[in-house]
């Protein structure tokens, strides 16, 4: 949206017959735009981070260069141009030329519109998943269904492979506190395979499933096979289309933040914890006796420190 100094340009301009350019995003922000759509690997991502912050010198460098600055390989900055929508490094290194030149002519040079640095632009992305999440959760009936089932199924798998075990065993830990038999799968392969089954096969009717990016190939195989022994799968992942949400009963879509190296999960997070919440509404005596059971043993056996 235009400040009211623009919007009264712009409007004298068309009194007058001129038309008055829009004012151009910065930089950061058209490189941001640029890398922040595809999916990148932590390699990439590191490819991208040098271009934002040395435009103006890495957009002529030659690949051996750029390769050499961030400390990668060749091929690494060919698959990268690759991977941001581009035929081959010169056809990147031409718009990196275009945008860099604005900057020389005069353009804008800070940071990120807002003047934020790489880290306050983290957060700043994190906040704008977690304000999208809010708005989803303004009709929050799916989510509490899904609870009232996670919490009825006996046993209950919780299946997170690779970089998304960290959110599996984040909500195994809590929901055991809730829950009677809950089984958490964190390795691929036949491991596995044989843990859904035996939970199918002890009783289990659904699967919480955490595919992050990047998306791996095991879990996509591993919903597969829970499918195919009967078992529901609920997805929490950050695309509603794909390959593991198309195999997925339900799907819980929440954005991750891409803007550093490794991605974070704020937004997983709290999906995972409405989650929670939602199994411990299901069956609130349940709940409470558990949470009075456990509490009075972590007394006994002194788990936690005392303040």
């Amino acid at each position: 949206m235009p400040s009211p100094q623009q919007a009264r340009a712009q409007a004298s301009a068309i009194t007058s017959g001129k038309t008055v350019p829009e004012t151009e995003a910065s930089p950061t922000s058209q490189l941001r735009t640029l890398f922040d759509q595809p999916r990148l690997s932590p390699g990439q991502r590191r490819i991208a981070q040098y271009l934002i912050e040395h435009i103006t010198e890495a957009a002529f460098l030659s690949i051996t260069d750029l390769a050499d600055r961030v400390g990668v390989s060749q091929p690494s900055v060919t698959r990268f141009a690759a991977a941001v929508g581009f035929s081959g490094y010169p056809a990147l290194r031409e718009k990196l030329q275009s945008i860099a030149l604005g900057t020389l002519a005069g353009g804008p040079v800070a940071a990120d519109e807002n003047g934020a640095n790489e880290l306050q632009s983290a957060v700043d992305a994190e906040i704008e998943n977690l304000e999208n999440l809010r708005r989803d959760f303004a009709d929050p009936d799916q989510v509490i269904d899904i609870g009232r089932k996670l919490s009825a199924s006996t046993p209950l798998t919780i299946l997170g492979l690779r970089i998304s075990a960290s959110l599996a065993e984040y909500f195994a830990y809590a929901a055991r506190r809730i829950h009677p038999d809950v089984r958490l799968v964190n390795r691929g392969g036949s491991t596995a395979y044989d843990a859904l089954l035996q939970s199918r096969e002890a009783g289990g009717t659904w699967v919480l499933a955490f595919s992050m990016p990047r998306h791996a190939q095991e879990t996509l195989t591993a919903v597969q096979v829970a499918r195919s022994a009967g078992l529901k799968v609920a997805l929490i992942t950050d695309l509603a289309l794909g390959p593991v949400a198309d195999t997925a009963d339900v799907v819980f879509a929440t954005g991750t933040g891409s803007r550093l190296v490794f991605d974070s999960y704020a937004a997983p997070g709290v999906m995972a914890a409405a989650l929670l919440q939602a199994m411990t509404d299901a069956d609130p005596e349940r709940t409470q006796g558990r949470l009075e059971e456990y509490e009075h043993i972590s007394d006994q056996h002194h788990f936690f420190l005392r303040d």
